[in-house]
């Protein structure tokens, strides 16, 4: 069974910094690409980071020079760490498995809310 389970979501104030985890069960993480989205009520869910097979990197816009995404594949768990935040990266913040286009895997979400 494919689990992705998010951790480490909570309450920052502008400027803070917080680190996501997403342990990946039933998959090895290795073998595809492994992205955050966020997205919340009224939101559309979208991709701020991803890290590929290779582990290789990518990032929106939003997200370059502030996040970092990375992978330990012994713990099989990925990494979000997010520094400067900002009242607009308040969000659910998702762990999503990537193959061949397709989100196919969504963890349950890690709320993220960064106050003014």
């Amino acid at each position: 069974q494919v689990r992705l389970a998010e951790s480490g979501g909570g309450s920052v104030q502008t400027g803070g910094s917080l680190s996501l985890s997403c342990l990946v069960s039933g998959l090895d993480p290795t073998t595809s690409c492994t992205a955050w989205f966020r997205g919340g009520e009224g939101k559309e869910r979208v991709g701020v980071a991803a890290i590929d097979k290779n582990g290789d990197t990518t990032y929106s816009n939003s997200a370059k020079g502030r996040f970092t995404i990375s992978r330990d594949n012994s713990k099989k768990t990925v990494y979000l760490q997010m520094v400067s935040l900002k009242p607009d990266d308040t969000a659910v913040y998702y762990c999503v498995r990537e193959l061949m286009g397709d989100s196919d895997f969504w963890g349950q979400g890690a709320l993220v809310t960064v106050s003014s």
